[in-house]
């Protein structure tokens, strides 16, 4: 059906609820389209229907590199070749090092396409030296048999790591390599492999494409396996909610690292299952990156815009006063899709009132939820909602268990086909990650929009993973406390820990802005600042006034003086906090938070 607001063809919320025992199980009525059984299958497909339409593209001095789906399949089926010829299989991953880039999306195909795993990196694990315990970590666990950057003079010093001793690097730039290097092209100018057919049609929906490791917020990374029957699977359940995704080849000009399953799965294979074109942004929201995302925008808008929060609010800023950017990036748009946290909703506002200016409809904007385990789009919103905030419903396939608590706040798991078999070589880890109905236990919380009306879709409610008991056996529900605690602080802190865990009141380790420290004053790793210290002092007052009961109200914090460190894990590669590593290596002032005598200590 056409959605009167958008014009777009989209499918109704159509929830299915019933109760087991005391869990709440949701699923939905919509049928789900056909899975193929690999990526290959769309790129035949693709090339043989429209051989000429850019698939991949990249800038290249002035202009861009484009290749088209024949050509792009044709390179792809000869690095495939190439792999071959070298033994590589199932068994022997190829860890690829760099970033985004047109280089490394024809690699990680071709190896797709005759069964070799891949495994994407942070780029910074490899040009960061802090971060290369990170590294270590993964080619240690991994044990690759082929790694790839597009630069080796960029990243000289990961390749000398003793790690990588006796493994192929292949670089697409050769030059200014510490040891010797294959060049990329070499690799795909090599003999026709006899196996390529053979190797090609043993791929199939079991096949392992790729291992993505998990960010570590709260544990080492794992190495999700990530088969081919899970990113196949989880374009087939989207389609099926928003078919205008099949009504018009999409377009995506797009940053989002593809060693996350937001922009490496969910994104790339899009464009892949639809035959659409992926231009790949090098830019990114941040004070250095944003004004190459903003001459991508202006030159290749696209159809479809995925950003995290903060990519969308840089955005709006930008497109206030610059009326040819506002009429570029609106012109042909069909979806704003945010993800990673909640679009504010002034920031939600303001978009739909820019779209109204220049296209006088709106196009859909929405959210969903998953994981690096679930491929990722498990729940999804896929209808004209007018707000923020709102993850959605199950997609097609999808079981949803919900595990409630007295308030009607529910613990999370999920069952469906693009749910992940399991971790590479953790076995414990993988026993540990399902519960014995074979549900992903997510960690994560979530709440109705309305009880009595499932099809309102659901809303996250932080992680049931972070939450705590205090002494008093009170649970703390630590994820949505330290939001509510960075709202209240904004522009003092950076970040803030939650910490109280078996312990009689909730405390705060706060990192914060560098520019509102005054002086060098430290205490044994604490800032001692009696400016910040009443600042702070004077907002957790305010925020103690309007706190409902101990589970909400911080009575104590202490200032961190040095910044979360890279090197020792307390960062992961999305750039948010590991709340277990920083308590762990802190405990010293974790003990002086509660030490009511210490100098450091911010008390109400």
């Amino acid at each position: 059906m056409k959605d009167m607001a958008t014009g777009l063809s989209m499918v109704p919320h159509d929830v299915a609820m019933e109760r087991r025992g005391g869990d709440i199980v949701l699923s939905t009525r919509v049928p789900m389209d056909e899975i193929v059984s690999h990526t290959g299958v769309w790129l035949h497909r693709w090339a043989a229907y429209t051989p000429d339409r850019i698939f991949l593209a990249e800038r290249a001095g002035e202009g861009w590199r484009e290749h088209g789906y024949a050509e792009v399949l044709e390179m792809v089926r000869s690095l495939a070749s190439g792999l071959l010829a070298r033994g590589l299989g199932p068994g022997t991953p190829i860890v690829i090092m760099s970033g985004n880039g047109v280089d490394h999306a024809l690699l990680s195909f071709a190896a797709q396409y005759v069964g070799i795993p891949t495994v994407p990196l942070a780029e910074q694990y490899s040009l960061i030296e802090e971060a290369h315990g990170r590294l270590v970590y993964v080619l240690d666990k991994i044990r690759p048999a082929m790694a790839f950057v597009d630069s080796a003079r960029r990243y000289a010093k990961a390749l000398e790591l003793p790690q990588l001793a006796g493994v192929e690097i292949v670089a697409a730039d050769p030059a200014g390599a510490p040891r010797p290097v294959t060049p990329l092209a070499e690799l795909m100018a090599g003999d026709a492999s006899p196996g390529l057919e053979e190797a090609h049609r043993r791929v199939g929906p079991d096949t392992v494409a790729k291992v993505l490791f998990t960010s570590g917020s709260s544990s080492d990374p794992k190495g999700v396996l990530t088969t081919q029957r899970m990113m196949c699977a989880n374009q087939a359940q989207m389609s099926s909610v928003l078919p205008f995704l099949k009504d018009r080849p999409p377009k995506i000009t797009c940053w989002l690292p593809w060693n996350h399953v937001f922009g490496g799965s969910h994104n790339v294979n899009m464009m892949l299952a639809h035959g659409g074109t992926m231009r790949i942004d090098l830019g990114k929201p941040t004070a250095r990156g944003f004004a190459t995302t903003l001459e991508n925008t202006r030159a290749h808008p696209g159809t479809l815009s995925f950003n995290v929060p903060v990519g969308y609010s840089m955005l709006v800023q930008a497109m206030e006063d610059d009326l040819a950017l506002r009429e570029a990036f609106f012109r042909d748009l069909d979806l704003i899709f945010y993800a990673g946290a909640s679009l504010p909703q002034p920031v939600w506002t303001r978009l739909e009132e820019m779209a109204m200016e220049i296209r006088g409809r709106l196009p859909l904007m929405i959210s969903s939820w998953g994981m690096t385990e679930t491929a990722p789009a498990t729940i999804m919103l896929h209808e004209n909602v007018g707000r923020s905030g709102i993850i959605g419903v199950p997609l097609p396939g999808t079981e949803i268990k919900l595990i409630p608590d007295a308030g009607m706040r529910c613990e999370l798991r999920v069952k469906g086909p693009n749910i992940m078999p399991g971790y590479w070589e953790d076995a414990k880890k993988t026993a540990e990650a399902f519960d014995a109905d074979g549900y992903l236990v997510t960690g994560d919380a979530v709440r109705f929009v309305d009880p009595a009306d499932p099809d309102r879709g659901l809303v996250f409610d932080g992680r049931v993973s972070e939450d705590f008991k205090l002494t008093t056996g009170t649970w703390v529900q630590a994820g949505k406390l330290r939001l509510d605690a960075l709202e209240a602080l904004r522009g003092l802190v950076q970040d803030v820990v939650i910490c109280g865990h078996d312990r009689g009141e909730i405390g705060l380790f706060i990192f914060p802005r560098p520019e509102q420290v005054h002086g060098d004053n430290t205490s044994e790793g604490a800032v001692i600042d009696a400016h910040l210290q009443a600042g702070i002092e004077a907002v957790m007052r305010e925020m103690e006034r309007s706190a409902t009961g101990s589970a909400k109200k911080i009575t104590r914090a202490i200032i961190l003086a040095e910044p979360p460190s890279l090197k020792d894990g307390e960062v992961t590669d999305k750039g948010s906090l590991n709340v277990r590593k920083i308590i762990t290596r802190r405990a010293g002032l974790l003990e002086r938070l509660y030490d009511n005598e210490d100098p450091g200590l911010i008390r109400v």
